[in-house]
């Protein structure tokens, strides 16, 4: 895979213009494709997904995901949004319903700015605490949470259990619902702050310690009351220069949806 050189975008107008240009090549694919091929694609490339709790994407290219979960409040959303315009860097943001109910201006945001949105369950609850009926309602609440902020179309199929406590039979009754869990290779580790230990060079050097074919890199957006520090938005510059310096390539998670994973790769 190539590395690319990262242009900055110059104007707020600018971003919205290529958010415009994203939507319209989107509706003139599904257009000339025939709304059945792009179902079915999509359909396939979801159910390619099941049954696993995918902590990489399997492929042999050498691309990477960026992932942001969210559940606390918006804090380092601007400066990380703004990076990764700059970079042209596609993300997945996994919000908790409950902070779409509260900050239904980021949803909206988020989806503007041209990134998926996936659902991280409404109140980030232990799920093996809850009974198949509550995790069911976890997730369906989230989903509800979310199309009502405005998610609209960069709503992904895409789950993400709350403190990646995964579980097969869990995973199932997600998959039942519609979903596909996506975890992660790594995580940054940004969100315990400097009072848990971290720094930002111990959190990019968390997210290029496990820069591979397929990683899938979590970080967070948002502070707990009384810290104010976003650690992840410090790191965020110097992971997507690394990424690109080293010959990777930041996807899109949602091009599983239509791309799934060819035969033999892990």
């Amino acid at each position: 895979m190539e590395t690319r050189s990262f242009a900055p975008v110059r104007t707020a107008a600018y971003r919205r213009l290529l958010a415009v240009f994203a939507a319209l090549s989107a509706v003139l694919w599904a257009v000339t494709t025939g709304p059945s091929a792009t179902a079915m694609a999509a359909d396939d490339g979801l159910r390619s997904l099941f049954g696993s709790e995918n902590r990489e994407i399997r492929t042999p290219e050498r691309v990477v995901a960026v992932t942001f979960n969210a559940a606390w409040n918006d804090a380092g959303l601007d400066p990380v949004l703004d990076e990764l315009a700059r970079r042209h860097a596609p993300a997945t943001f996994f919000l908790t319903g409950d902070f779409a109910d509260r900050h239904p201006e980021v949803v909206r945001r988020i989806a503007t700015a041209g990134h998926g949105l996936g659902n991280h369950s409404y109140s980030h609850p232990y799920f093996a605490d809850l009974t198949a009926a509550g995790r069911r309602e976890e997730v369906g609440a989230a989903d509800r949470a979310l199309r009502t902020a405005g998610a609209g179309a960069a709503l992904t199929p895409y789950f993400r259990f709350p403190y990646s406590e995964t579980r097969p039979e869990h995973i199932t009754e997600v998959n039942a619902l519609g979903f596909a869990d996506i975890e992660f290779t790594t995580d940054t580790n940004g969100w315990m702050g400097t009072e848990g230990g971290m720094t930002v060079d111990r959190a990019v050097g968390r997210a290029l310690d496990a820069l591979r074919p397929g990683a899938i890199i979590q970080m967070h957006i948002g502070a707990p009351e009384g810290r104010t520090e976003v650690l992840d938005a410090q790191a965020l510059p110097r992971i997507l220069e690394a990424i690109g310096t080293r010959g990777y390539r930041v996807i899109d998670l949602r091009t599983l949806l239509t791309t799934p994973p060819a035969p033999g790769t892990r």
